[in-house]
């Protein structure tokens, strides 16, 4: 008789190469489930991915406009990245985003003393100011109690998100169109407006993004507070055992990472859109939690990754004329973070296969031999 005990073990070095194969292999496997699953409900894959890629990057119109789709998931990437450095999971992006755009839109229609010229650098400010203060509400109860953050988090999108409802179905909502009947604030002056680039609708907030990238950087690599969140990331007991202060350094990082969510709600609001609307962030927030995990949280890598996203969202406009439902893009990212998640394993572990060969009952190994993939 034989038996097959399959295990996995830590690898004693992680292995570089996995960490750069494993994105690119899950990206492959995510287009080829959902392709199967595209076949099996009767439209052809192989043309919905030439109407999604030809949407995406098929022209410099379509790679602007990809590009503009992906500086909201640069800035919550960034915010969902900055978090998992400490091994926060911040899933509030999407809600700390929304109140960015409610600050920014505040600022710039109601704020009437501050000078025109002071009015957008404020509105940024304020978005900051409101996406990082709700996260760090959000994670107040797991630093002073060690409450689970994943949930409240998650919660939070759905207050914020109600109240900026009440502001653009009431008292925020443009009367100025009689009829209309659309919950959207007034338009935001020119003054409140970011410029465009060229004959684009990208602004220059891309240009803050890779800032604050670089920031990120130079924050987690170069000074003593980042170091200290990077140990309490890779090991809280031997940080507090260091006397670290993990409560204060939570609540610092996660005002960091919802103040550049909310960054992203400004940018969107003060950009192509001009008004606050409901659900302005269309799930960004949530798509930036598959982008920080696929770029290993590295800052850089999530501005790479946030375009292709940015395509695959732009495409999907597209792929519609194929008959394929537009939905498939979020079938695609879900897939990717699916095996994102499972592939990360074989990175930090190897599969351990372990043959073993048995004589009739007896339970004593006679045989074993191991194999495993490396």
């Amino acid at each position: 008789m034989f038996g097959l005990n399959i295990h996995f073990e830590k690898r004693e070095k992680e292995n570089k190469l996995m960490h750069l194969l494993i994105p690119v292999v899950c990206i492959i496997l995510a287009l080829f489930v959902s392709g199967i699953v595209m076949e099996a409900l009767g439209h052809d894959s192989i043309l919905a991915y030439q109407f999604l890629f030809k949407g995406g990057f098929g022209s410099w119109r379509n790679i602007s406009e990809s590009i503009l789709q992906a500086v909201p998931l640069m800035f919550c990437g960034l915010g969902v990245a900055v978090a998992a450095k400490m091994s926060v999971n911040n899933i509030g992006a999407e809600g700390q985003f929304t109140l960015g755009a409610w600050a920014a839109t505040g600022v710039a229609l109601y704020a009437k003393w501050i000078p025109n010229s002071l009015v957008l650098p404020a509105a940024l400010i304020a978005g900051f100011l409101a996406g990082g203060i709700w996260a760090v509400i959000a994670v107040f109860p797991k630093a002073k109690w060690g409450v689970n953050e994943t949930i409240i988090t998650l919660m939070f999108n759905y207050v914020a998100l109600l109240f900026v409802d009440y502001f653009v179905y009431g008292s925020w909502r443009d009367t100025s169109f009689v009829g209309t009947n659309l919950p959207y604030s007034e338009t935001l002056p020119p003054h409140a407006r970011m410029s465009y680039l060229g004959n684009t609708r990208i602004t220059w907030a891309i240009f803050i993004a890779i800032i604050a990238a670089a920031l990120i950087w130079i924050f987690f690599e170069k000074t003593v507070l980042g170091y200290q969140i990077r140990v309490i990331g890779s090991n809280v007991k031997a940080a507090t055992y260091a006397g670290m202060k993990i409560s204060r350094n939570m609540l610092i990082i996660m005002l960091i990472s919802g103040g550049l969510a909310g960054l992203g709600g400004v940018a969107t609001v003060t950009g192509a859109v001009g008004c606050l609307q409901p659900n302005l962030a269309s799930g960004a927030g949530y798509t930036a939690i598959v982008i920080s995990y696929m770029s290993q949280h590295n800052p850089f890598v999530v501005l790479i990754v946030s375009i292709l996203f940015g395509g695959l969202t732009q495409g999907g406009f597209n792929v519609q004329i194929a008959g394929v439902p537009a939905q498939i893009v979020t079938l695609i990212q879900g897939l990717i973070l699916f095996f994102i998640l499972g592939g990360n394993i074989f990175a930090r572990k190897r599969l351990v296969i372990t043959r073993r060969v048995k004589v009739g009952s007896s339970s004593d190994e006679l045989a074993s031999s191991k194999g495993g993939t490396r």
